[in-house]
């Protein structure tokens, strides 16, 4: 089910796990808690495990000011618990690596760390960052390149309508190259149908 938020103006998710938005991400004042998360072991195919503050502070200053990539904390029921970017992948990520084609738009999420996880909440996040994306009408794939090695994202992708297209290098990984239009998007979730 989707809801609108009054408060913060974003679409939200809301299932019985509680209710998911998103709001900008500042990198100056969510740089700690980004950094926390990161470093995390349970975020190793994120990339970030050496950074230091100061550098995801950069990282995600560097996206703030890109106008093909974007940055937001994702929360639970109000509670920072996962970060999602989006990018145009005509422009970042996947140039020259697949024939882009007008309303795709790339993905990355992570979970916050836990030491109390809910059963089914890594899908939940999922699912609301989706939403999220075909919120916008412009959207009309979303298309990720995960690690060939990420099976638990790969079962995830799955799940909310993703079909792998190929095996694809790129200079930080050897990544599935996956693609989800909106109408598999609601086949797999149900998410507005």
């Amino acid at each position: 089910m989707r809801t609108r938020d009054t408060g913060s103006g974003h679409t939200g998710f809301k299932n019985e796990l509680g209710t998911f938005t998103v709001r900008p991400l500042d990198p100056l004042t969510d740089a700690e808690l980004l950094h926390r998360w990161v470093t995390d072991p349970k975020a190793a195919f994120w990339m970030m495990q050496d950074a230091k503050l100061q550098d995801v502070e950069r990282e995600y200053m560097r996206i703030a000011a890109d106008e093909h990539h974007h940055a937001c904390l994702g929360l639970h029921d109000g509670e920072p618990a996962f970060l999602m970017e989006w990018y145009d992948p005509a422009h970042r990520e996947l140039v020259g690596l697949y024939e882009p084609e007008p309303g795709d738009v790339g993905m990355h999420f992570l979970v916050a760390p836990t030491d109390t996880p809910l059963h089914g909440f890594t899908r939940s996040v999922i699912t609301a960052v989706m939403a999220h994306l075909f919120d916008d009408p412009a959207t009309r794939r979303v298309v990720v390149e995960p690690d060939v090695s990420n099976k638990a994202v790969h079962a995830l992708n799955e799940a909310v309508g993703f079909v792998p297209a190929r095996e694809i290098d790129k200079p930080e990984k050897r990544a599935l190259l996956s693609f989800c239009t909106r109408e598999q998007f609601t086949a797999a979730t149900g998410v507005g149908a």
